[in-house]
């Protein structure tokens, strides 16, 4: 088995990633035009990847991340690759990234029949924190909000002496 490979998104993968995009959300993926959008907010709130294996891509993710607060806004891994990693090692770089743009906590939306993709969240310490009715269309699934805390001081807790 080859090794898998994460990288910044760049220009040239757009086309690559809005096929696989289309193949894994054939409802509501997102059109180039809007990827490219995504991009150009790199490195300001924006952070894309690309997860390679043979030099071929096989899932992508991206972040937005201002004012202390995180989202995950996508995340795709190939099928026939699920379960193999891939999604936990896109999961953790947009994480670790909120970290590093000292995030408090990151957001996200799955599909309430996206049981998979939902475990695979809870398994990285994100939680339930509201259902968006109807969200996906034109299918009519809700969505799950789940949140992840990443900062969290005590109650009265200082840092002065």
């Amino acid at each position: 088995m080859s090794e898998v490979v994460l990288r910044p998104m760049t220009g040239a993968d757009l086309p690559a990633v809005h096929r696989l995009e289309t193949v894994l959300f054939p409802e509501d993926a997102w059109s180039e035009g809007m990827l490219r959008e995504e991009l150009a907010g790199q490195p300001g709130t924006r952070h894309y990847v690309v997860a390679e294996e043979r030099e071929e891509i096989i899932g992508y993710a991206g972040l937005a991340a201002a004012g202390g607060q995180a989202d995950v806004q996508t995340i795709g891994v190939r099928e026939d690759r699920r379960g193999a990693g891939v999604g936990a090692a896109l999961l953790t770089e947009l994480v670790d990234e909120a970290v590093r743009r000292e995030s408090e906590a990151v957001f996200l939306e799955v599909r309430a029949d996206n049981a998979g993709a939902r475990r695979l969240y809870e398994r990285f310490g994100f939680g339930q924190v509201g259902i968006r009715r109807r969200y996906y269309q034109p299918s009519n699934v809700d969505a799950i909000v789940m949140r992840r805390v990443l900062h969290r001081r005590p109650v009265g807790f200082s840092r002065e002496k």
